[in-house]
């Protein structure tokens, strides 16, 4: 009698709580977020170099959500979703609007052209990087490189012009000319399939964990006393690093086909 009143009543189901630590990285992500919108409110009242702190800003903290998220164990759909919708806001919308709003609206619709095409190579970026994380047939060498220049790379690499402004003749770095050949060439590579260094899953051996920490905190020092030239230096070593890549990226990939070789021999 009891089991037939209580026929075709809904269950009472709790609604699960989420703990606060997996919140964590999806709020470094909503941080992230709105430092790079907050960088075009400072662009439009032209505060260039706030601007830019805010992009670095958003650099840091969407370089701390990935990592945290997989300590915290906090990893989710979700999250890998929120992350991407706010690199292409932070590092695809916000650095195109602020050269945009520097120099390149000088240059009238083919100014606006050149900032939408950065964006849209950024978007197109993200979408395939999203793609390439469902092959689960890549070898496990290939988490140490990216395929193409990451999205916060090439949100510094783009404001380069504008960060080497801050330090010498402004006139020089804010030709058009000079911006829309950054927004061309740095939007190529983004869309590239140019290997690039990943240092997500490098490990430090014990022997150098103390000359890393000594270098770590150098670099720190000299970033907080020349942030500019800091940042400048760190882009530029990053440039000079994809020849590198390249070449150990091309020496790991033909080492399968060498020994497939050798095996059939």
């Amino acid at each position: 009698m009891n089991a037939s009143k209580n026929f075709g009543k809904p269950k009472n189901r709790r609604i699960k709580g989420l703990s606060f630590n997996k919140m964590i990285p999806n709020i470094l992500t909503l941080m992230a977020l709105a430092a790079g919108l907050t960088s075009m409110r400072l662009a439009i009242q032209g505060l260039w170099e706030y601007a830019v702190f805010s992009i670095v800003a958003a650099a840091i903290l969407d370089t701390l959500d990935g990592r945290v998220a997989r300590l915290l164990k906090g990893s989710s759909k979700f999250g890998a979703e929120l992350d991407s919708l706010s690199d292409f806001v932070c590092f695809g919308v916000a650095p195109a609007m602020i050269l945009y709003l520097w120099t390149m609206q000088s240059f009238g619709r083919s100014g606006w052209v050149l900032a939408m095409l950065f964006s849209m190579c950024c978007g197109l970026r993200l979408a395939r990087f999203n793609v390439a994380l469902e092959d689960e047939d890549a070898p496990l060498w290939k988490v140490n490189f990216f395929s193409g220049v990451p999205a916060p790379a090439g949100a510094g690499l783009v404001l380069l012009p504008m960060i080497l402004s801050f330090q010498v003749s402004e006139d020089t770095f804010r030709n058009p000319w000079v911006v829309s050949s950054f927004l061309i060439i740095v939007g190529g590579l983004l869309v590239s399939t140019l290997p690039t260094y990943s240092l997500k899953r490098i490990k430090i051996t014990t022997k150098w964990i103390l000359p890393t920490m000594l270098s770590v905190a150098g670099l720190a020092i000299i970033s907080f006393s020349f942030p500019w030239l800091a940042l400048s230096a760190l882009l530029i070593t990053y440039l000079l690093s994809f020849p590198f890549g390249y070449y150990a990226h091309k020496r790991l990939d033909a080492k399968p086909r060498d020994l497939e070789e050798s095996n059939t021999e």
